[in-house]
């Protein structure tokens, strides 16, 4: 079983990359995890909001095979606490499919990629910035195997 963060574009930002990897490094030594990047269309200014989140999609569906779980960072997805994120985290890695979260692009989703996941997860009600999105992730997904570990990095 492995994790993966797909992201759509670039981690372009510094500090953004520094939390990456500082987070992904210490998630390491629950879970294989990795991050991996689709690249930013091409020409995408020449491309309507439809066509960009299309080929966005065709490119995120091409990254998963049909035994993972896709799982969605959305605005629309649900909205759990540290400990509750915990404990759905313990029964998806108990299935023993490889679980891959998506960050999609600035508009989002695809219906394919919708139709394809298996369900959808929001940070907040709040926005974050595509980039900003991807360390605060991987710090909560570290956060939550430390409280399925029983560690101190977690205070309720």
């Amino acid at each position: 079983m492995r994790i993966c963060l797909l992201t759509v574009g670039k981690t372009d930002s510094g500090w953004v990359r520094e939390g990456l990897e500082i987070y992904s490094s210490r998630l390491s030594r629950y879970v294989p995890f990795s991050v991996s990047e689709i690249p930013e269309l091409k020409n995408a200014s020449s491309l309507s909001k439809s066509q960009v989140k299309e080929k966005e999609g065709e490119l995120i569906l091409s990254r998963v095979t049909p035994k993972d779980a896709v799982i969605l960072l959305d605005e629309k997805g649900k909205e759990y606490s540290s400990t509750e994120f915990a404990k759905e985290i313990s029964k998806m890695t108990a299935g023993g499919k490889n679980i891959v979260f998506v960050i999609g692009g600035a508009y989002g989703f695809s219906d394919a990629v919708y139709a394809r996941c298996d369900g959808k997860v929001s940070l907040s009600r709040m926005t974050f910035t595509h980039q900003m999105v991807r360390a605060i992730f991987v710090e909560q997904l570290y956060r939550a195997f430390t409280i399925i570990k029983g560690e101190p990095y977690h205070h309720e």
